[in-house]
């Protein structure tokens, strides 16, 4: 429980740094995020987008952000069956964060964007 001062005498996991954190933990993720908050997009297209992430890799991604309600599946009406995948309100809030971590960690690298 934290202090007076907001402090803690040790991590908890309802902090809401940990909170945070662990909502974009596991490698991947943050790549999946960034895709979607261009707009909801179906599995193909997001195995495009990254082509080195494997198949399986991706649906663990998307099934743990679901899990964290941080990602919608919508099932499209037609043949054959699509699905979408778009971020909630709670994906969307992460925006800043990844934004911000973005060029945190541009700048600790020393400059230069490519990622």
């Amino acid at each position: 429980m934290p202090d007076a001062r907001g402090r803690t005498a040790r991590p908890e996991a309802d902090c809401p740094v940990e909170v945070a954190l662990a909502a974009i933990a596991g490698r991947w993720t943050t790549l999946v995020m960034r895709e979607l908050m261009h707009g909801p997009a179906s599995y193909g297209e997001l195995r495009d987008r990254l082509p080195t992430l494997s198949p399986k890799v991706l649906a663990e991604r998307l099934r743990a952000l679901e899990e964290r309600e941080l990602v919608v599946r919508e099932r499209l009406v037609g043949f054959p069956v699509r699905t979408s995948y778009g971020l909630t309100a709670r994906g969307e809030a992460l925006r800043p964060l990844l934004v911000e971590l973005y060029r945190t960690g541009a700048a600790l690298r020393g400059g230069g964007a490519s990622g």
